[in-house]
């Protein structure tokens, strides 16, 4: 492709946002894992520590959202149109290895090398061992793995894979939507609209004894694309130079409102606050992850400044961060137990820092090779590939 038909965007601060989502779903694991392997104390009772991973998983949709509908728009403008097919090779370079890798480990090379890891996994996975495998595997190699969560219940070191399920499956739609849909502000609110319609329809039949009620709801629950489409509303206000979209843009950059997004977001997390109406209670964090991630991104007034070269580092291997994490927390669990010293003065240090340590290594060695080959089918140069990624 020719270099002058190519435009490069680097949004900064957003590799800073990225490690902050993993960190809140790593703590929200390291306490996970030491309930279900009967640690005490662990604190999966605090509901603000029950809070951090969800709201870390909903943090990096909205990102995928503002992230993935910009470029779009910007694919567009540069060069008329978007490219599905070249669209699905980035996303798949991007994902698909390190994504597959984790699918290996969980499956075949932790049971198989690693017997001392294994976590306790659902009877069915006793009581039918090779139909649960191989049921399970075909989820998870098909990118379903939001379904297995809900059909079969947790995979020992794989579960987390749901939100990768989720991000598959919103890419795989999002593109054909943006190239066809003209009117991009109808097709957002429309995504938005109809996803929490169904939600509140699910939503009465938790109890149903309609079994594929419930496992609809249950899968539901499990695919918020409505909350990578709120992440596209706002790429919308940033991007968009319409009178109406930039009267919207000057009131989330005001100071006023970025000061009181902060501290309402800040106080609802720190007290782990539930709206009234459940089923809009993600959509209201990421309406307020939305207006963050907007004035970090594009605002030259923006009143907080995460642009610093060590988070910026630990953004860059977020994918990492989240994908490892498990294993490396289950490990350093077992090598804190094994010399008698396991606490939480130095669990929270050694998981950390041993995902962090995998984690570069694998971006440094594997992801690395897969990320530079994405400019071949880019006509918009973003992220890593960028010139002022560095």
């Amino acid at each position: 492709m020719d270099q002058k038909a190519r435009k490069s965007i680097y949004f900064p601060n957003l590799n800073s946002i990225r490690f902050i989502a993993a960190l809140l779903v790593v703590i929200h694991h390291i306490e996970q894992f030491k309930s279900v392997l009967h640690i005490y104390p662990n604190s999966m009772a605090n509901p603000v520590i029950n809070y951090f991973g969800p709201l870390g998983v909903r943090l990096f949709f909205v990102l995928s959202g503002f992230l993935i509908t910009y470029l779009l728009f910007v694919e567009m403008e540069v060069s008329g149109t978007i490219s599905i097919k070249k669209f699905y090779i980035r996303r798949a370079l991007r994902i698909w290895p390190l994504y597959y890798l984790i699918v290996l480990l969980a499956f075949l090379v932790i049971p198989q090398f690693f017997p001392g890891l294994i976590l306790p996994q659902p009877e069915a996975a006793h009581t039918h061992p090779v139909l649960w495998k191989v049921f399970s595997v075909s989820l998870f190699v098909f990118f379903l793995p939001n379904f297995a969560l809900v059909f079969i219940g947790i995979v020992p070191f794989a579960s987390h894979l749901w939100s990768i399920g989720t991000e598959e499956q919103f890419y795989f739609i999002w593109p054909v939507l943006m190239k066809f849909f003209k009117n991009k502000f109808a097709l957002l609110l429309s995504v938005i609209l109809c996803y929490l319609a169904a939600s509140f329809t699910f939503s009465h039949f938790e109890n149903s004894d309609i079994n594929w009620l419930r496992i609809l709801g249950r899968y539901w629950q499990a695919f918020p694309i409505d909350n990578m489409a709120i992440g596209g509303v706002f790429a919308l206000i940033v991007y968009s130079s319409s009178d109406a979209f930039r009267r919207v843009k000057d009131f989330i950059f005001n100071r006023f409102v970025q000061v009181v997004t902060l501290v309402v977001l800040l106080a609802c997390i720190c007290t782990a606050v539930v709206l009234p109406v459940e089923v809009l209670n993600y959509e209201f964090y990421s309406i307020l992850f939305g207006i963050l991630i907007a004035n970090l991104a594009a605002n030259d007034k923006r009143i907080l400044n995460l642009e610093y070269p060590v988070f910026n580092y630990l953004g860059k291997i977020s994918y990492g961060l989240y994908m490892y994490h498990p294993v490396m927390i289950v490990v350093s669990i077992n090598i804190l137990q094994r010399f008698n010293v396991l606490n939480n003065y130095l669990l929270y240090p050694l998981a950390t820092l041993s995902t962090i340590l995998v984690a570069g290594l694998s971006y440094r060695f594997f992801e690395q090779q897969f990320i530079r080959k994405k400019k071949s089918y880019s006509t918009v140069i973003s992220g890593d590939n960028s010139p002022n990624a560095e």
